[in-house]
């Protein structure tokens, strides 16, 4: 894997400079999650710093959850940030605790995007949920996942509650990891209906919109429990 350009780093503070400058790139996706960041000989030429100083951000950045170091096989990416790196660790593969605090932040997050979003993010959701359903349709349920997520996030963002999106978004990762897996063996359990929910927003209905939110999750609490 070719390094990532950095930015060289300067003479005070090189540790310090060096963890900000690889989590503006996991940050940025340029680094995304699951995937192997550049090798410590590929980091050190890129960055201009010595072994010692990649290994002491690297250890950093590991400590604070955004990445996993898998030893003979590199180091990745597990989180965007460290309220995400901490919520991975705390959920474990526990979906359905994950799913349970999910359903408190869409629900409500729903509720205020029918209510606060404009037509351009009305038109984003179009967008992200007909791709979604092409992509679930066609099978591509990589690329499905993806979308979904992306919907779910929008929807919240619509909110126009800066500090709910933050929460969501801390979720998002390993909510993202569990429904990837249920998409591979069970699809029909997974590819649930968002139409609803967003014909609500679209409508400016928010009780209506909160339900449905509601709705799809309690589904796919009540499918933890079916074989």
């Amino acid at each position: 894997m070719s390094a990532v350009p950095l930015a060289t780093t300067r003479r005070a503070g090189l540790v310090d400079q060096v963890i900000e400058q690889m989590r503006t790139a996991i940050a940025n996706a340029e680094w995304k999650v699951g995937e192997r960041i550049p090798t410590e000989p590929e980091l050190v030429t890129a960055l201009g710093v010595g072994r010692n100083t990649v290994r002491e951000a690297v250890r950093a950045l590991s400590h604070a959850g955004l990445l996993e170091v898998r030893q003979g096989d590199g180091t990745f990416v597990r989180a965007t940030s460290e309220f995400s790196g901490a919520v991975r660790r705390l959920a474990g593969t526990e979906l359905r605790d994950v799913l349970q605090v999910r359903r408190t932040l869409e629900v409500e997050g729903a509720r205020l995007a029918a209510s606060s979003r404009t037509d351009a993010e009305l038109a984003e959701l179009t967008t992200l949920l007909d791709a979604r359903e092409r992509a679930m349709e066609a099978k591509d349920y990589e690329v499905g996942v993806d979308k979904d997520a992306a919907f779910h996030l929008a929807v919240v963002r619509c909110s126009h509650n800066q500090l709910l999106a933050e929460l969501y978004q801390g979720l998002t990762e390993v909510v993202r990891a569990s429904v990837a897996s249920t998409v591979r063996t069970t699809p029909s359990k997974a590819n649930v209906d968002h139409r609803q929910l967003l014909n609500a927003i679209r409508d400016q209905d928010a009780d209506r919109a909160a339900s449905e939110a509601a709705g799809f999750l309690d589904e796919l609490l009540a499918n933890l429990d079916t074989p």
